[in-house]
């Protein structure tokens, strides 16, 4: 009988696979390998004697077993971080670890110094900075703490606007135009749908030769020559290969947030991390917002 008991690493493989559809997927949530969760998935179902899901070309489906076992893990998933959020309230003291999720461009262009000032002075706190495009689960604790550009912030959670980035278009060449040049634009995978609207109203997209799936990559693409590139600001001003062509572009303005789960909102060590990196963006909104510093 024993060789039969779940636990709940178990359930958080079956729940992960449920939720991602995908083993690479469910690896990426629980920070192992897609092969790991192969091996653990497989153990699982020997170990049940069922078949917990189907194998398709789409994705892996969960059977009525399976199913049930992840409805299972949710609830037991919602108790286990109430009962954390509940605790996690009592701290008082500024130590511990902060887990913070943002992307490449804010990370390598504004963030890294802000976090290198947060260490210096809580010695006790560990930051765990994960970067990633993809929206993390903060209600579930993928992430402590999200920094990202969004427009709308979900209501479940609290958070403070950091400040408004502005793009501009930028290139290698100065005399370079708009309506003429060749453009680089954002790969699908980027999801940057305000971006391909904006090139498709203005007819840039006819004239994209190079696509790439990050910011950075674009603006590499730039200083290379390759074309004109939409970019924020606070990575492109002041770079010595590149130039701004134009003015500030408003309709792609978009807003910083950064944001937290309410239970964690009282801890000492998310307050410490949320009112410095705060603090320290009052001091950047001149690189934010493209105006001259």
């Amino acid at each position: 009988m024993n060789e039969q008991v779940l636990l709940w690493d178990d359930l958080r493989v079956i729940l992960a696979v449920a939720r991602s559809r995908s083993l690479s997927g469910a690896g990426r949530r629980l920070g192992v390998s897609h092969a790991t969760v192969f091996r653990r998935l497989a153990a699982i179902e020997t170990r049940l004697g069922v078949r917990l899901f189907d194998r398709a070309p789409n994705g892996y489906a969960p059977t009525v077993a399976g199913e049930d076992l992840a409805l299972t893990a949710e609830r037991v998933e919602t108790l286990t971080l109430d009962a954390q959020g509940r605790i996690v309230g009592h701290d008082l003291r500024p130590s511990g670890t902060v887990r913070v999720t943002t992307t490449q461009s804010l990370l390598v262009g504004l963030m890294t110094p802000v976090f290198a000032s947060f260490a210096s002075a809580h010695p006790d706190i560990t930051l765990e900075v994960v970067v990633s495009n993809e929206v993390f689960d903060l209600a579930r604790r993928e992430a402590d703490v999200a920094i990202r550009l969004q427009t709308s912030p979900l209501e479940s959670l609290v958070g403070r606007r950091l400040g408004t980035v502005a793009q501009a278009i930028y290139g290698a060449d100065p005399s370079a135009l708009p309506a003429e040049a060749h453009w680089i634009g954002g790969d699908e995978r980027m999801n940057y749908r305000a971006l391909e609207d904006w090139m498709t109203s203005h007819g840039h997209d006819e004239r994209c030769r190079y696509r790439v799936d990050t910011v950075l990559g674009m603006l590499e693409a730039a200083r290379c020559g390759i074309g004109l590139a939409v970019l924020p600001c606070y990575l492109a001003d002041g770079d010595p290969r590149l130039c701004r062509i134009g003015a500030r572009l408003p309709e792609l303005a978009v807003d910083v947030w950064m944001l937290t789960h309410p239970h964690l909102r009282r801890t000492a060590r998310i307050r410490a991390f949320v009112d410095h990196v705060a603090s320290a963006f009052r001091r950047l909104s001149g690189r934010l917002d493209g105006t001259p510093g």
